[in-house]
């Protein structure tokens, strides 16, 4: 039962019971396992354009641009970097206080190739007289490391992702942020414009805001163009109840219950506020140089070309549909266009009469529309794409994790053995109908596609639960298309030696 304490916390969020009763009774459940037809790959699911195509693409983007519409840049950033130096704050810890492992070793012997060097060398100047070169020379490696990580330094162990600075520049070292603003000037400037939208956790909002006002004036000269940007952070209403190992709410030491973050899927709620024709999507973390910059432009206006290219064509068909000018050769036609280009298929179409045929096809054109780029599988952990059943029966292109994947059943872990590409995030999206109108995206997603993990609190075993996942679940009821995208656009830094990769120096 739930005491007037546990609602008056529920309310402050904003979830009601029933949601609570919801997710409690998710935990005793569970999620199912997808239903699976197959990997995507090139020629079945996957799309590899041409040269020719490409330019094809390049300028039907150009074109829609053209318009007038509005465009925004929507860039996941609350995240703290704290698991970027999970070996730097182990070293730290150690007994030892020399680098020791290979990774201490490759961070100390290439120091100087941070773009934060040189910040760390004048901080530790300041503070103990001695710069980064004099204190390794005694051999005071953890001065250096706490230097990076603590409060009082770089405070590197707390900051988000996006503040910290990324790559070397003659004018000075730029973060993840900065770049961001760098490539929507890029391909995603309509009107003179580019729109910036940051989510960011709370306590970073601030400090988020004032970096990005200070360095937003000097972008903006440099390209000629206007920035809008906004934040936000993710709703306490999408935050997810904790569960004890037998299902029963999970309470801290003072009688409340305990919410953890709901995962990035609590970002169809910030993406839904959005007003935009078209919005890209794309990690804080997964940035380079300007020296590289051109082939990341090049393909994310390719995969916004086959996007605006596409959704053209959907308009058009629920324009004919909604005239009832069509016959029964033209609905064929909108039928292979569902199936080929959306890649949509529903196994008992030819049962269908005309009249039912059309509320299918108007079903499945009548949605948000996104084109996801798809890179070579090289082993890096991440979502594959695969053909994956719906809850209607139709079967689509979606994006899984391995955890959605049931690993008993060997036809799906050949599915999975045989996947040739990966999901980077790298997403185009577009979130309005065909007559002007927003599409509400929470009633495109598919609630069955949560995910449930172990994890503790002072000590005590818990559950957590995860909303599905933003271009997972959250995203199940959308057309999707896939697009290969060459390797070079997916340069994500997950630690810190990351960064010392030749495609971030």
């Amino acid at each position: 039962m739930l005491s007037e304490k546990d609602l008056q916390q529920l309310a402050a969020k904003g979830i009601t019971p029933e949601k609570l009763e919801q997710q409690l009774g998710e935990f005793k459940t569970g999620f199912p396992f997808l239903k699976l037809e197959g990997s995507a790959v090139i020629g079945k699911g996957i799309v590899a354009p041409s040269s020719e195509e490409v330019k094809t693409y390049v300028k039907a983007w150009d074109d829609y641009k053209a318009e007038g519409k509005k465009i925004v840049k929507f860039v996941p950033a609350s995240g703290a970097a704290s698991r970027m130096f999970k070996d730097m704050f182990a070293f730290v810890d150690a007994e030892y206080d020399v680098p020791t492992t290979d990774f201490e070793k490759k961070y100390f012997d290439n120091i100087e190739h941070f773009a934060f060097y040189d910040a760390l060398d004048a901080l530790l100047k300041e503070q103990n007289g001695k710069g980064v070169k004099e204190l390794i020379a005694e051999g005071d490696y953890k001065s250096v490391a706490k230097g990076m990580l603590a409060k009082d330094g770089l405070n590197y162990g707390q900051l988000p992702k996006g503040m910290l600075l990324f790559h070397k520049y003659e004018e000075g070292a730029r973060t993840p942020m900065e770049e961001h603003l760098v490539e929507g000037a890029l391909y995603a400037a309509s009107n003179g414009e580019t729109n910036v939208h940051f989510t960011v956790s709370s306590e970073h909002l601030a400090f988020f805001k004032q970096k990005v006002a200070d360095k937003a004036g000097y972008y903006s000269n440099k390209y000629g163009i206007k920035y809008d940007i906004s934040f936000s952070e993710q709703k306490p209403s999408t935050d997810t109840v904790a569960a004890n190992p037998d299902g029963t709410p999970f309470r801290n030491e003072d009688g409340t219950l305990l919410f953890r973050p709901g995962g990035h899927g609590a970002l169809i709620e910030n993406l839904n506020d959005i007003s935009a024709d078209i919005i890209f999507v794309k990690n804080i973390d997964n940035v380079v140089p300007d020296r590289l910059k051109p082939e990341t432009t090049e393909w994310k206006q390719v995969i916004a070309g086959v996007l605006v290219t596409l959704q053209k064509r959907a308009f058009q068909y629920l324009e004919l549909l909604d005239s009832g000018k069509y016959d029964h050769d033209k609905l064929i036609e909108i039928v292979k266009f569902v199936q080929n280009e959306l890649c949509c298929r529903k196994t008992d179409i030819k049962e269908l009469e005309d009249a039912d045929l059309v509320i299918y096809l108007r079903k499945k054109l009548n949605r948000p529309m996104r084109v996801a780029g798809m890179v070579k599988n090289v082993g890096e952990p991440g979502g594959g794409p695969f053909l994956a059943y719906n809850q209607d029966g139709t079967y689509s292109l979606q994006i899984l994790e391995s955890s959605q994947i049931d690993k008993k059943n060997e036809l799906y872990m050949k599915y999975f053995s045989e996947g040739t590409h990966f999901n980077p995030v790298d997403l185009v999206c577009a979130v309005k109908d065909y007559k002007g109108n927003a599409f509400n995206l929470p009633d495109f997603v598919d609630r069955t596609t949560g995910f449930i993990s172990s994890k503790s609190k002072n000590g005590k075993e818990l559950q957590a639960l995860e909303l599905p996942g933003l271009w997972n679940g959250a995203m199940s009821d959308w057309n999707t298309i896939f697009v290969e995208v060459p390797l070079g656009t997916f340069n994500p830094v997950k630690t810190v030696n990351d960064l010392l990769r030749e495609q971030h120096q």
